[in-house]
């Protein structure tokens, strides 16, 4: 069983980007992640939905989408009945200051208890810069302040070892791959890029520039913590 993400919904294909890229990244970085699979759609399932507006995003979602591993049983993460491992919740901050994860809050953690595990979900609203392009390069050395927001900073007390660790294991050709994975598809339409490569390396570009030091986003972690 696995929980389907509409391309049809929200943000479209940019939010499945964003989902796959920093689902994948986080999965590399030995977090767990529940499995990331590829989901055809057939929008014929929309005649036997009574409602009009579900209809509407089963249509505009056909072909191909993505899903997570449903995880049976599991319960949100609560930051006032768990107490969060120093080193987890150090590389849980890193990742998401490096990805832009602007949804991983006390209102709305998106992690999952499951067989005593805390697991990652819900990428979606990742990697923001892609739904404006302008200046991306530039961009990629934002040091996202909106960390301070994040569930985990509190108990994220060894983001140096975090960074030692997730900028080595985090390398050209993981990025390469995890890129290549994008879907032609959802790489259409957008008029900044020729053809469906140079998307992808401005994603692979981002990336990379993003991990180069010194992090601002390391930084900026390390402030807003103290």
């Amino acid at each position: 069983m696995y929980v389907l993400k509409f391309r049809g919904a929200g943000h479209g294909a940019k939010a499945l980007i964003a989902e796959l890229v920093g689902g994948e990244i986080a999965r590399a970085a030995g977090l767990p992640v529940p499995e990331i699979v590829f989901v055809e759609l057939d929008p014929d399932l929309a005649r036997t939905e009574p409602d009009p507006e579900i209809q509407d995003l089963i249509r505009a979602s056909g072909g191909l989408n993505l899903a997570l591993d449903y995880l049976p049983g599991s319960i949100m993460f609560d930051p006032v009945a768990e107490k969060a491992d120093e080193g987890f919740a150090s590389l849980v901050v890193w990742l998401d200051a490096y990805i832009t994860n602007i949804d991983r809050t006390p209102r709305n953690t998106n992690l999952l208890v499951w067989h005593r595990r805390t697991w990652l979900i819900d990428h979606g609203s990742a990697l923001y810069f892609h739904h404006s392009w302008d200046k991306y390069e530039e961009r990629s050395r934002d040091p996202f302040p909106m960390i301070r927001d994040h569930v985990l900073l509190p108990a994220a007390a060894r983001l140096e070892e975090a960074d030692t660790a997730l900028s080595q294991r985090i390398t050209l050709d993981l990025i390469r791959h995890i890129v290549s994975l994008i879907p032609n598809g959802w790489l259409d339409g957008d008029p900044r890029f020729a053809e469906r490569n140079q998307h992808r390396e401005g994603y692979i570009k981002y990336l990379l520039r993003r991990l180069e030091s010194p992090r601002p986003f390391l930084e900026e972690a390390i402030r807003a913590r103290a």
